[in-house]
């Protein structure tokens, strides 16, 4: 029991892990103990996050696929399957962002959210259970968000796209618990990175949601690395379709 929090011999893919919160959660899953398998749509792009992970000395595989396509998707997961080895753990990461007032949002927008951020998830999540469900046991964490549960202004579809996350995720439990597999969520406050620093940049804006979080403050993005950490391991075991908010307090604020 005293390595419950170790992920050695551990093989995990992370969806969309290039660059940003997926290619921060990959690093951090890869320093305690995982081999990681990382995942963007342009092969140069990913084999270069993968050599940056390979420099610091970790474990590493990258197979570029469009999360998107079915096809695409079945056969990246056999060929891992086949020749990198068994998915252990699978992270939901790749999602977009398209900001629009809800009565001018453009359809093509519309659509392209949904495939990214909620078509994905099924199907990168469908292929990979399918191994899982033979050998009976498995992780999959999904990464929603704030918007799992709450709206704002100009992202409404993103909001509708991460809502369906959250109930993925509670669906496939009821799935596949009966096979050892469990599946969670995680789903991030407000974090410091390049997506959002012309936010962290509007004064207005974080002193606003400085007040609006109990921590006070924006999220460091490793503060996300814990959480997937134990949801990747031995110690979330009997941990099945929850959603861990890491957002300083901000869900449980009025």
């Amino acid at each position: 029991m005293t390595n419950l929090f170790s992920l050695d011999n551990k093989k995990i893919l992370v969806t969309g892990s290039t660059r940003g919160l997926g290619f921060l959660l990959a690093k951090g899953l890869a320093q305690h103990g995982a081999e990681i398998i990382v995942n963007g749509t342009s092969a140069d792009t990913t084999a270069r996050a993968a050599e940056a992970l390979r420099a610091e000395g970790f474990i590493v595989h990258p197979v570029s696929f469009d999360v998107t396509d079915s096809q695409a998707v079945n056969k990246a997961i056999d060929h891992i399957e086949k020749e990198i080895g068994a998915i252990d753990v699978l992270v939901n990461n790749a999602g977009i962002q398209r900001r629009h007032k809800f009565t001018e949002f453009p359809e093509k927008d519309w659509d392209d959210i949904i495939a990214v951020n909620q078509k994905s998830v099924f199907l990168v999540s469908q292929a990979v259970a399918r191994y899982m469900v033979k050998r009976e046991k498995g992780k999959i964490i999904n990464i929603g968000s704030m918007q799992s549960e709450l709206g704002r202004d100009t992202i409404t579809p993103y909001a509708a796209s991460k809502g369906a996350v959250k109930m993925l995720t509670r669906g496939m439990c009821v799935e596949l618990a009966r096979y050892n597999i469990q599946v969670n969520g995680i789903a991030p406050g407000y974090f410091k990175t390049d997506m959002t620093q012309a936010l962290v940049d509007n004064k207005e804006f974080s002193d606003w949601l400085c007040k609006r979080t109990p921590a006070a403050r924006w999220g460091n993005p490793e503060e996300l690395i814990g959480g997937a950490v134990y949801l990747s391991s031995q110690a979330s075991d009997f941990v099945n379709g929850h959603l861990l908010f890491i957002d300083g307090g901000m869900l449980a604020a009025v």
